[in-house]
């Protein structure tokens, strides 16, 4: 109890304040409280925009008035983080002490170790780095293989391999990391030229210069060059007699192959081809193969022939797979993915296929027992490869059984879980990215090895009960041994999609589906690339379809109202679902990458009809390609909670054919 508020009771008990007095008194100090509270997370948000601009000075001058407040630990990481170039060590371990278990405090120990690792400090780094508790910077990780002390061993060396190459930008620590390796003869020259092959593919010239200058310093302007224009360096070419012009050449190639695979073979075949060893020449043929598959060529299977699996690396093998089963090459299926490493192998997409090809070209009872065991050990309504595991052991999609209902002080547990509650407080104001983040961390509990299924359970059903269904739907989708599938699908706003899906002949669960991937319900959300609201609509879209469906007088500002977001959102699927004859994974894929791509990806004239499936794999671009995977999943799960009947993904699915094959596009128009 507040001690002035002792003080009115004792007041009124003696008789000094009438109750009428005592509940004016209340709401005053309830107002005062509001107004302080808001006056607090005004300055908190005002700290946010601060800490975007770079303004120290600001930051400075609004710390003292976040003092108290639920988000205090993230006021005091703006201050300081923006300062951390010119920090002391002593400051840095005063936030520490501070602010000890929190998020922020390991975020700013996250940050300091890179610049630590920057500076060379490596006392400081390695007496620091005992305490990180997140792990999950792919830089300081690098680092900390490549500090002072750390042995080279074939161990880091892989390890370090597999951070470089998984590196999208140029970073210091990794690069230290290889070069470090290098030197001591742990990873050799094709390592080297491996990530440089690996970052031209990628169209990532300074991470290819970066490895290039670890071998061979002499060769950048070379390699500024072919990137450029690499059929002009070609040109200039006739043989290629040192390690490094043989290198180059691989580079030019892969980098000519992303233009036009089929002139990139014939160079290769009718050239080149004498002149690098087999390992380079495995590669270049893989790089030709895959920009052939990704243009849905059929060459481009006779292209990964000519490369050795062994030299290949898991995106080429992956290429390959699809290639071969747009052609109904199981053998090849089958060849490319045991091909893949372990970890890659175990995917669920490389299992189910892998199975398919087994089952398809078994010869005896163990191989097709084996095939069968692993459509078993992956079959389950999770996603989409699990459920096409499930219909292809015969079983249908149905609702697990939901899990013993939460107890009492299971849900008092996160709702009073600190950095539960500030990661909500963050998202109620506005600063969503943080609290998402925090969120995230206190979920993962790194120092404790991660909450149990049942505390994930809770924390997915507190972010359920305040209407944050991102943090629901992606809390609860982390349970391993218990599944709540009406948690992990929800459906706010029911009564306003269903009747909308209905009054247009639309399946509510195709709704749901794609509504659950676009926007995980956020109202506000918004793409980085202008698409708006809770199905992500387009403003140009919108305009459109608003005139399609006789929405009059429609204003840009309408498209974040709920049910006008819906009414668009849903009326443009429909044409697009209508464009498509019906074909749910076409229209998703039109939602996702515009109407114009998913018509060039049915095939070319006599090619054969695809399993839908197929087809979904073979998408070009790895986003709309999952996209398409998820929405339909999701539809599948959705459908089986509204109806409680079991469902078929593979149904929904059916099959593609090219343009001659299908019923022709009548909206040629659609955006």
């Amino acid at each position: 109890m507040q001690f002035p508020l002792i003080l009115t009771l004792l007041a009124l008990v003696v008789g000094l304040m009438s109750p009428f007095e005592l509940q004016a008194q209340n709401r005053d100090q309830v107002r005062a409280q509001a107004a302080q509270q808001a006056s607090a997370d005004a300055s908190i948000l005002e700290m946010g925009q601060a800490f975007k601009r770079g303004d120290r000075k600001r930051l400075t001058a609004l710390l003292p008035q976040v003092a108290g407040h639920p988000l205090e630990p993230w006021g005091a990481y703006w201050e300081l983080r923006s300062r951390i170039d010119i920090a002391t060590a002593p400051e840095v371990q005063d936030f520490h002490a501070r602010y000890a278990g929190t998020y922020q405090e390991d975020r700013l120990r996250n940050d300091w170790l890179l610049l630590l690792g920057q500076r060379r400090d490596w006392a400081a780094f390695n007496a620091e780095i005992a305490s990180y508790r997140m792990n999950d910077d792919k830089e300081v990780r690098c680092y900390a293989l490549a500090a002072d002390g750390v042995a080279a061993t074939t161990e880091t060396a892989a390890e370090v391999k597999r951070l470089w190459y998984a590196q999208r930008d140029a970073d210091d620590g990794c690069l230290l990391a290889a070069s470090k390796h290098y030197a001591a003869k742990k990873l050799n020259a094709t390592d080297i030229w491996r990530k440089a092959r690996l970052s031209v593919e990628a169209n990532r010239a300074k991470n290819a210069r970066a490895a290039v200058e670890l071998v061979a310093p002499g060769a950048l302007a070379e390699v500024a060059e072919l990137q450029e224009n690499p059929v002009k360096y070609l040109s200039k070419r006739v043989v290629a007699g040192s390690r490094v012009d043989k290198e180059l050449v691989v580079l030019a190639l892969i980098r000519m192959a992303s233009n036009d695979a089929d002139i990139t073979a014939s160079v290769l075949e009718n050239h080149w081809s004498v002149h690098l060893n087999p390992e380079q020449l495995s590669w270049a043929w893989s790089a030709v193969g895959k920009a052939a598959a990704q243009r849905l060529s059929n060459e481009a299977l006779s292209y990964f022939a000519k490369a050795r699996g062994k030299d290949m690396n898991d995106d080429h093998l992956a290429w390959r797979v699809r290639a071969a089963l747009r052609k109904g090459n199981w053998n090849e299926v089958r060849f490319a993915t045991q091909a893949m490493s372990d970890e890659t192998r175990q995917d669920p997409a490389w299992v189910y296929w892998h199975a398919r090809a087994q089952t398809r070209l078994a010869k005896t009872e163990v191989e097709q027992q084996a095939a069968t065991a692993a459509l078993q050990g992956l079959a389950s309504a999770r996603g989409f490869y699990e459920q096409m595991a499930a219909e292809a052991l015969g079983q249908t999609i149905t609702v697990p059984e939901r899990p013993e209902p939460l107890l009492a002080e299971e849900k008092q547990a996160a709702a009073k879980n600190p950095g539960l509650v500030r990661g909500l407080y963050a998202i109620q104001i506005g600063l969503r990215a943080e609290g998402v983040r925090e969120w995230n961390y206190s979920t993962n509990l790194h120092s404790k090895g991660g909450m149990s299924d049942r505390e994930l359970l809770a924390a997915a059903d507190l972010a359920c009960q305040r209407e944050v269904w991102d943090r629901c739907i992606n809390t609860s989708e982390r349970t391993k041994t218990v599944v709540d599938q009406e948690q992990r699908f929800p459906m706010p706003f029911k009564d306003a999609v269903v009747a909308r899906a209905k009054q247009i002949n639309l399946d509510p669960a195709y709704v749901y589906g794609l509504i659950r991937q676009e926007s995980r319900f956020i109202m506000d959300a918004r793409s980085s690339v202008g698409a708006s609201g809770l199905m992500q609509v387009m403003p140009a879209t919108a305009r459109w379809t608003a005139k399609k469906i006789g929405i009059v007088d429609f204003q840009a500002h309408q498209i974040n109202d709920r049910d006008t977001n819906i009414a668009i959102g849903t009326g443009y699927l429909k044409l697009v679902l209508d464009d498509f004859a019906g074909s749910m994974a076409m229209a998703a894929a039109a939602y996702n990458a515009g109407p114009g791509r998913p018509r060039s990806w049915r095939g070319q004239p006599g090619d054969p009809v695809l399993e839908a499936a197929i087809w979904a794999e073979n998408i070009p671009f790895a986003e709309t390609r999952d996209y398409v995977k998820k929405v339909l999943a999701n539809t599948t799960n959705y459908a089986a909670l509204i109806t409680a009947q079991p469902q078929s993904l593979k149904s929904r699915l059916g099959a593609v054919g090219p343009r001659e094959a299908a019923a022709p596009e009548v909206n040629r128009e659609l955006p």
